[in-house]
């Protein structure tokens, strides 16, 4: 199990508002995180890199290798609630911080089980034999149009409320996230990004650069030329997970 990550401002953005880590957890087990920071100024970057380091320790701080699934379940739960009211009473600091929040979507793997959490629009992707698949659903405005049948897929990739999410880590005191306890192949590979990338590439797009690529470990950095080259407008970030 190796992985890989990276993040870049894009080609118009000043600042960068994304974070990632990947964090080995001894010798059997991994954490990959990749958070996407909101609000003016520079409080999407102290969102999201705040929130990121948060849930990452106490998920450390917590996790055993000899716990069940469930139990890893409510760790990763339990993080996530602390990264919000971490990020949300950062917010109270000062006018500067006010409002900021971030998306947050992590992967947590180890032999007993394999465990995605997201909250707001960032995506993790399951790359096997069968294809690619979206293991997460956005919390997005238009996610919710399109369940509702009011919008298709692909009308959704250039609707004007496209950004607008539902729900984030740290605009307020509670917040839900969700859990994905998946099944995966000896050689597939799991994809976590900012919305930098999906917005840009399509997931056949990214599916083809996962799998028909020359080397795993430089697959990040040829997704990141391919947002680029099509105006990358947002901060992009992107973690690799190869369970090769």
């Amino acid at each position: 199990m190796e992985a890989w990550g990276l993040t870049d401002p894009g080609n118009i953005r000043n600042e960068n508002q994304d974070a990632f880590r990947i964090e080995p957890l001894g010798e059997t087990a991994l954490l990959t995180v990749v958070c996407d920071g909101m609000g003016g100024a520079r409080s999407g970057s102290v969102a999201s890199r705040l929130a990121c380091e948060v849930f990452s320790e106490e998920v450390k701080r917590s996790f055993s290798p000899e716990m069940t699934p469930q139990e890893a379940e409510r760790v990763i739960r339990s993080a996530a609630a602390l990264a919000n009211i971490s990020v949300f009473e950062h917010s109270q600091l000062s006018e500067e911080f006010n409002g900021m929040g971030t998306t947050l979507v992590a992967c947590l793997l180890y032999p007993k089980g394999k465990l995605v959490l997201n909250v707001g629009d960032s995506r993790a992707y399951l790359v096997d034999s069968d294809g690619i698949r979206c293991i997460t659903t956005d919390h997005s405005v238009v996610e919710m149009m399109v369940q509702r049948g009011e919008l298709t897929p692909e009308q959704a990739k250039t609707h004007p409320s496209k950004n607008l999410i539902t729900r984030a880590i740290g605009t307020a005191t509670q917040v839900t996230s969700d859990v994905f306890h998946i099944e995966t192949e000896k050689n597939a590979s799991i994809v976590l990004c900012s919305d930098g990338l999906s917005n840009e590439m399509a997931d056949q797009e990214i599916l083809f650069e996962v799998v028909h690529g020359a080397r795993k470990d430089d697959c990040c950095q040829r997704l990141l030329e391919i947002a680029k080259e099509r105006g990358a407008p947002d901060n992009v970030t992107v973690v690799l997970i190869s369970l090769a």
